[in-house]
């Protein structure tokens, strides 16, 4: 019903009213209501409503964008769709983005290797619509090249990031340096795109309908071969990102610049300062000037603070950026099992961008300092707006955050596309043993407001 030329090939868009009928029927699940409304107003957070989203087989949704994408989805369904959310139009209505697809780790002779189990899965721009318990896929957009071809997520470049294997981590896959791990998602005012990328790190330009129009990288990445725009425009301090741990949460403020979040503190000047570290980095953007135009400091609370099971600092994310004004962000701050959000202003004189902590060579470095401030370094303020691991029926590893109102958030999980680690995450009939865990979105009310 809505179709629409990707080159010279007819993509279906994945709508409400041209889904199959099979798909339709699974969509829906029922979620639990967690509340209802009490006559004295709540004065503490509480989870009013969630919903889930029901089993839709990965290479049907895959096939109705491109056809032929996927061989075979070996029983995975959708999911992944929880790296972000971002409020489209209509109440109810979000924008999601899917990260790289179904992956997972097997164990080969003492190495991790790093298994795709459906490697033409091309990562899409998911419209979901709320509507009481369920959630339904009523629009969905492939990511495509300039030419019109699927963007995978596989890996871009040998040495640099993780080697792809086959579903059971025996076989080598192909790099691909048109690949994307995508995670945050804006809709600018024309109705294009912005997208994070845990690969480069990168930040995307998509338009309307899916095509890369750029992707900005770091100064000193070289990605060669992609079949669309890249531009070497980001500080190249990034490229010393933890694997899997590039952008993951993506802000756009009212005047349209954007705010993107390195997930976990950079590895400088080595991997055991990164773990060790509890100083991450956010960046502005202009997409008018095509540049980075500041850099800021951001501490992480202690691991045991934001999450009391867990003990190990290199756990600590930052998942989701939402722009509250024009000023100030709401930051998440996050475990697997445990997130806390934060208020945080960007003021001027907090800008590093430029200065001898963009130095790979600086040292001490910015994430080696125990007390950056004490070091002349301007670290941004926050102050805790709600604790989410205190609450009731909030679902692990939240990955993205919206405002829905002056007191109300939707969180959104990410479920990993129901894959787990190790050999037993398929069967000996090479088909996903699913984790049961569910794509949920969750309604947070928070009375004391944002």
């Amino acid at each position: 019903m809505f179709p629409h030329a990707a080159g010279r090939r007819r993509v279906r868009r994945y709508v409400s009213a041209g889904v199959p009928l099979a798909v339709i029927a699974a969509v829906a699940v029922a979620g639990t209501a967690t509340g209802a409304q009490t006559k004295d107003r709540p004065t503490e957070p509480r989870v009013t409503t969630t919903a889930a989203l029901g089993d839709i087989p990965l290479a049907e949704f895959s096939n109705s964008l491109l056809p032929g994408t996927v061989d075979g989805d070996r029983g995975v369904d959708l999911g992944g769709i929880g790296s972000d959310i971002y409020p489209a139009d209509r109440e109810g209505e979000f924008w999601t983005v899917t990260d790289r697809g179904p992956n997972g780790l097997i164990t080969v002779d003492g190495t991790k290797r790093r298994t795709f189990p459906v490697p033409g899965f091309d990562p899409s721009i998911v419209k979901i619509r709320v509507s009481g318990a369920t959630v339904k896929v009523i629009d969905a957009i492939p990511l495509t090249t300039s030419s019109g071809k699927p963007v995978t997520g596989l890996p871009n470049q040998e040495g640099r990031d993780e080697a792809p294997y086959t579903y059971d981590a025996k076989a080598p896959l192909r790099y691909d340096a048109n690949g994307l791990d995508t995670e945050g998602i804006v809709r600018a005012k024309d109705g294009s795109f912005w997208l994070v990328d845990e690969y480069g790190p990168s930040l995307v330009h998509v338009s309307a309908h899916g095509k890369i129009l750029t992707r900005y990288v770091p100064h000193g990445l070289q990605l060669r071969g992609a079949d669309y725009p890249v531009v070497e425009a980001l500080p190249g301090i990034l490229l010393h990102r933890k694997l899997n741990r590039g952008f993951e949460a993506l802000a756009q403020l009212p005047g349209g610049d954007l705010v993107m979040a390195v997930q976990s503190p950079l590895s400088v000047p080595d991997k055991n300062a990164g773990d060790a570290s509890v100083t991450a980095r956010l960046l502005r953007f202009s997409p008018m000037r095509q540049a980075v135009t500041a850099e800021y400091a951001y501490r992480f609370d202690s691991v045991n603070v934001v999450d009391p099971s867990e003990d190990d600092t290199s756990e600590l994310k930052i998942s989701s950026v939402v722009a509250l004004n024009g000023d100030t962000l709401l930051v998440e701050e996050r475990t697997d099992k445990a997130a806390r959000l934060q208020r945080v202003p960007l003021t001027p004189d907090a800008n590093i961008l430029g200065t001898a902590w963009d130095d790979a060579a600086t040292s001490p470095s910015l994430e080696q300092l125990d007390d950056p401030a004490a070091s002349g370094v301007p670290v941004l303020r926050k102050r805790l707006v709600v604790d989410l691991g205190t609450l009731d029926g909030i679902p692990g590893k939240i990955e993205g955050i919206a405002v829905t109102g002056r007191d109300t958030l939707a969180i959104i999980n990410d479920n990993d596309f129901g894959m787990t680690d190790g050999v037993g995450a398929f069967g000996a009939d090479g088909r996903l043993v699913d984790s049961g865990v569910e794509t949920r979105v969750t309604y947070v009310q928070v009375p004391k407001g944002l």
